[in-house]
């Protein structure tokens, strides 16, 4: 059965197609890595999943159960680090689902919070302001916050990006971790080894499919020179596609 299952999706801006006539499904349970060239549409292919890019044609469908149970994380350049919160309460907007925005947390809602700190390996943490941390340490309150959400499908964006080899990996074991609890995981990634190495099904897009499936089939060495020569072949300057405008 599945999670997410879209059909003859486009996302544009300005006219211009980032996804063009996309259809394909996220199974329950799958752990799946979407690469691709710089600009295949990566990142606007799951903004469109989240509902905050709208289609310019085609649909994105949620199954019924899992709808408003979608946990994002964006890439770390999108969100404001100088804002003056500490990790504690960053960590705690994880509860929002649940307890909504402006109800105090109780004591068990706290004690989860703690937990989440420590299992991301940053106990004596929580004072903090989210401006002192470095790269890493503030991934790792994003997984925290993530642990939290508790939800039955999760999608990353670029999660392990500019981040120190010990994070990732610590970060990779919870993945796969949520993996093993049977659920939903896409992650937009540049690292084809770690694609290999922990993603067992994989998307290779260059704005449209280029293939889909098994990491192993899906990243063989004819798909990925078709996926380089859609991208070499892209026109940026060309007229808006009627389509998507």
């Amino acid at each position: 059965m599945n999670a997410i299952a879209i059909s003859d999706l486009t996302v544009a801006y300005d006219g211009h197609p980032a996804v063009h006539h996309f259809s394909g499904s996220f199974e329950r349970g799958s752990l799946t890595a979407i690469v691709g060239p710089n600009g295949a549409g990566k990142s606007s292919l799951l903004a469109a999943v989240m509902g905050r890019l709208r289609p310019a044609a085609g649909q994105v469908r949620i199954a019924e159960d899992l709808r408003g149970r979608i946990a994002w994380l964006p890439q770390q350049a999108e969100i404001e680090r100088s804002f003056p919160i500490s990790v504690f309460d960053l960590i705690a907007l994880g509860h929002w689902g649940r307890s909504g925005a402006f109800r105090g947390l109780d004591h068990g809602q706290r004690e989860a919070v703690m937990e989440a700190l420590d299992s991301v390996g940053l106990n004596g943490f929580e004072r903090r302001s989210i401006g002192e941390l470095s790269a890493g340490q503030f991934q790792r309150v994003l997984f925290a916050r993530l642990l939290l959400q508790d939800a039955p499908v999760i999608l990353l964006d670029e999660p392990f990006n500019a981040i120190d080899a010990r994070t990732t990996a610590d970060l990779l074991a919870l993945v796969h971790r949520w993996h093993a609890e049977s659920r939903t995981i896409v992650a937009v990634l540049h690292d084809l080894e770690q694609v290999r190495a922990h993603f067992d099904r994989t998307l290779l897009l260059a704005r449209r499919c280029v293939a889909w499936g098994p990491t192993t089939e899906a990243l063989q060495p004819e798909n990925l020179a078709k996926a380089r020569q859609m991208a070499e072949a892209w026109d940026d300057h060309a007229p808006p596609c009627r389509e998507a405008a």
